[in-house]
């Protein structure tokens, strides 16, 4: 038997399998899986567990950026990995690091 908590979280989180490593994806704010306004600009952590992050990346996500702040995905630019899968979700999302060099 799952324990309900299992099965339904009460914090965003998400698998993700970027590049062949297995990372984690989560979020801390239980608004942001049940009222759409959260989703304007939110908070998630990126973890990979490799030996060399120490502790998790805090992303901060702007899904209403505007159009003269720049295109992320512009051509020639390349991108982080987790941007990209963070992307699939919030398309044209901007992805600000708070200071740790991207990786992935």
């Amino acid at each position: 038997q799952v324990c309900p908590g299992l099965r339904t979280p009460q914090v965003p989180v998400w698998l993700c399998s970027l590049c062949g490593r297995h990372s984690v994806l989560f979020g801390t704010d239980s608004l942001l899986l049940s009222h759409w306004r959260a989703e304007r600009v939110f908070h998630l952590h990126f973890y990979t567990g490799q030996q060399e992050q120490t502790r998790a990346a805090h992303l901060t996500i702007d899904t209403h950026s505007h159009h003269w702040e720049g295109d992320p995905s512009s051509p020639g630019k390349r991108r982080p990995s987790v941007e990209m899968a963070i992307r699939t979700k919030w398309a044209g999302a901007t992805v600000s690091w708070n200071g740790t060099d991207p990786f992935f």
